[in-house]
């Protein structure tokens, strides 16, 4: 991981790089001591991971964030920060942050946040690969032989899959028993060699292979998926720094959808979260494949 630290405190800068380095998180590429400084190298050096203080000169944390995220999605941000503040909180995760974690730094606490933000990174990258080669496999008719690679790379996956670690994921976020909890195991152990299939065909089209009422089973396992979200949601009212919140809420659903969910809850506005299908389902394959 390219990893960079913002932070008007050179004694915590210097107290991050020496956990990052003794405990092989990454290399850090670069360091800035305000906003302003911290978005003009972010732009240059194109870091993985961003730790960054909240409160700084010129430019605090939660708006360097926002402004970032506006250019580019990819760049994974951890706040830190001795705010415990709840609504400041949840500014910072609206903002695009991963995790927050509160001062005095605590060593095992940093390793163990930016070990779970690389996974994301590496997910993320490798479904942005798998994108790019089906892409490129239904544009150009000349890349067969790439296209027979991506299958015997799929073939080889299905190897690997875990049902079991798919079920302790859909016990977790509250689905495991719900109608629609077996059609999501059934299209994830099918698609676990089939990727191509979930970007070329919808979802429609996918539940057709098992079955003559298509929309019946797309529904279940929409039904199941948003009940997740709603749990998800309820866990991260009662506590943002929830395990499970923070690892499921963003890489199976939409964390936007997830704090919609969150809001009407709370009942601050009428509108649901919504959930997207092919990212909940991608999600699961993901994590079948790399636990």
């Amino acid at each position: 991981m390219k990893i960079m630290i913002i932070d008007d405190d050179i004694a915590i800068i210097k107290m991050l790089q020496k956990i990052i380095a003794d405990r092989n998180l990454g290399e850090v590429e670069d360091f800035a001591t305000n906003g302003i400084e911290g978005k003009i190298k972010i732009k240059k050096c194109n870091p993985d991971i961003v730790l960054v203080d909240l409160l700084m000169k010129k430019k605090d944390g939660i708006t360097m964030v926002k402004e970032i995220k506006k250019e580019n999605q990819y760049v994974q941000f951890i706040m830190i920060s001795k705010i415990l503040c709840k609504s400041i909180i949840g500014k910072a995760y609206k903002s695009g942050i991963e995790y927050y974690i509160n001062k005095p730094i605590n060593a095992l606490e940093v390793e163990n946040v930016i070990k779970k933000v690389s996974e994301k990174v590496v997910m993320s990258r490798k479904l942005r690969q798998i994108e790019n080669t089906l892409l490129n496999c239904r544009i150009d008719p000349a890349l067969e032989s790439k296209n027979n690679n991506f299958k015997k790379y799929n073939e080889e996956v299905k190897d690997n899959i875990n049902l079991d670690d798919i079920k302790k994921i859909m016990s977790k976020i509250g689905i495991m028993g719900k109608l629609g909890y077996e059609d999501i195991l059934k299209m994830v152990e099918y698609l676990s060699n089939k990727k191509e299939e979930l970007e070329i065909l919808s979802i429609k089209d996918l539940c057709l292979k098992f079955t003559k009422s298509p929309k019946s089973m797309e529904q279940r396992m929409r039904r199941a998926a948003y009940s997740g979200l709603v749990n998800l949601a309820n866990l991260g009212i009662e506590d943002y720094m929830n395990l499970v919140f923070e690892q499921y809420s963003n890489t199976l659903y939409d964390f936007q959808q997830v704090r919609i969910e969150m809001n009407h809850i709370r009942g601050k506005n009428k509108k649901r979260g919504k959930v997207d299908l092919k990212k909940f389902i991608l999600g699961l394959l993901y994590y079948s494949e790399n636990t």
